[in-house]
């Protein structure tokens, strides 16, 4: 622990091998996600039931997260980062064994949102280790640059997953899952710095951690800014679970095209955020958004438009798709750094509430896709939704559009 604690201490400000470590605790959720993306076809076969359960499952990891973070929080506020990400990371792996001898949809919907549970400490963990050590500015861009670990989870995870389901069957993917949870944990275990010294951690326990979320619910402007990213990530979460039936059951594609689709569409993930962390050197955070957000919910429109009219073909789809998917890049880091910064003596507290709404509600959203018809269509309808919430919390919710916003 000695070079551990070192190594924190020397770091004045965010080093590559920082970075990578938090970015790889971070993508745990989406590498858990989109890695069984290819086999929820076969799944639905082979398990003999019927789409929209299938598409439940990655809504239970969403579910499981959001129940996770708000118990992680306020453990990581009183028992330092590392505990608590150690313990989630060991039980990610325990589910992920236990969903390749599921017997059927139920038992896997529930392990999925154990898994849920068990990555939503290293998510959190992450953004609360970021808070510790940096604010403002700073932190939306590392949260930015995040991404370019994070943006490995669309741009692989389905290439492997699909030839993983290919050589094995869609279970052993979840033995992979097991063995990269393995993975985590030794590297956590070794290079985390404990960036939440005994003497500014929080000893009031269960009382405490009820008075930091009360203290956090009653700030408005904070819980604007913390629905945000929660709204992003849902219209993110609704090309997610739509994008199976989309691409490989509306307009053909075999599971390595549409890995090598959802890849393009990663990659416009990945150029949005390091846009914004260039961006975020010259321009407030909320200047960022007032400008992000209509963008995003025009490009919406279009790709209903697209989509409802069958304009364009395949093409015509992915156009709007790739611009909304790098311009929705901008929303989630710039209102995280925002909120974090309101509380920073409740990081842990504060990003177990951001992590929770990012997973509840893209768990809330995202299945509507399904009940809506799973084509492209259903798909668009729920992303031009969200990101019409996504303006009007950013209107009345924040001084983003009030003459009297200056920063």
């Amino acid at each position: 622990m000695a070079g551990v604690t070192s190594f924190a201490s020397r770091t004045p400000g965010p080093r590559a091998r920082f970075v990578l470590l938090v970015g790889a605790m971070a993508a745990l959720p989406a590498v858990t996600t989109d890695m069984y993306l290819p086999s929820l076809p076969v799944v639905v076969s082979e398990l003999d039931t019927s789409p929209a359960l299938v598409q439940a499952t990655i809504t239970g990891v969403l579910i499981g997260g959001a129940i996770g973070q708000l118990l992680v929080g306020p453990l990581s506020d009183r028992f330092g980062r590392r505990r608590p990400v150690l313990v989630g990371v060991a039980l990610h792996v325990l589910a992920s064994l236990l969903c390749v001898v599921a017997a059927g949809i139920v038992p896997l919907l529930v392990l999925r949102v154990v898994q849920g549970i068990g990555n939503a400490a290293a998510t959190t963990t992450a953004m609360a280790v970021i808070r510790d050590r940096y604010s403002g500015a700073t932190a939306s861009a590392i949260l930015s640059r995040l991404m370019l670990v994070i943006g490995l989870a669309p741009l692989l995870a389905p290439l492997v997953g699909s030839l993983v389901a290919d050589l094995a069957g869609w279970r052993a993917v979840f033995g992979v899952l097991a063995v990269l949870g393995v993975g985590l944990a030794a590297v956590v275990w070794r290079f985390l710095p404990e960036t939440l010294p005994p003497a500014r951690r929080r000893t009031d326990g269960l009382g405490g951690a009820v008075r930091s979320y009360g203290v956090l619910l009653r700030d408005r402007q904070f819980l604007a800014l913390a629905v945000l990213p929660g709204l992003g990530l849902g219209a993110l979460m609704s090309y997610v679970a739509g994008s199976p039936f989309v691409f490989q059951v509306q307009y053909g594609l075999s599971e390595p095209r549409f890995a090598l689709l959802f890849a393009v569409n990663g990659i416009g993930l990945v150029l949005g955020s390091q846009v914004n962390a260039s961006l975020v050197r010259r321009f407030a955070p909320l200047h960022l958004m007032r400008v992000a957000v209509p963008v995003a919910l025009g490009l919406a429109v279009v790709l209903l438009v697209v989509t409802g009219r069958e304009l364009g073909g395949l093409v015509g789809l992915m156009v709007p798709l790739w611009l909304l998917i790098t311009v929705n890049a901008l929303l989630p880091p710039n209102a995280s750094a925002l909120a974090l910064s309101r509380h920073g003596e409740r990081a842990g507290a504060a990003a177990a509430i951001i992590g929770a709404l990012q997973a509840g509600i893209a768990g809330t959203v995202s299945p509507l896709v399904g009940v809506l018809g799973e084509d492209g269509v259903a798909m668009a309808t729920v992303i031009t939704g969200v990101m019409t919430v996504a303006l009007l919390v950013l209107a009345l919710g924040t001084p983003a559009y009030r003459r009297e916003e200056n920063s």
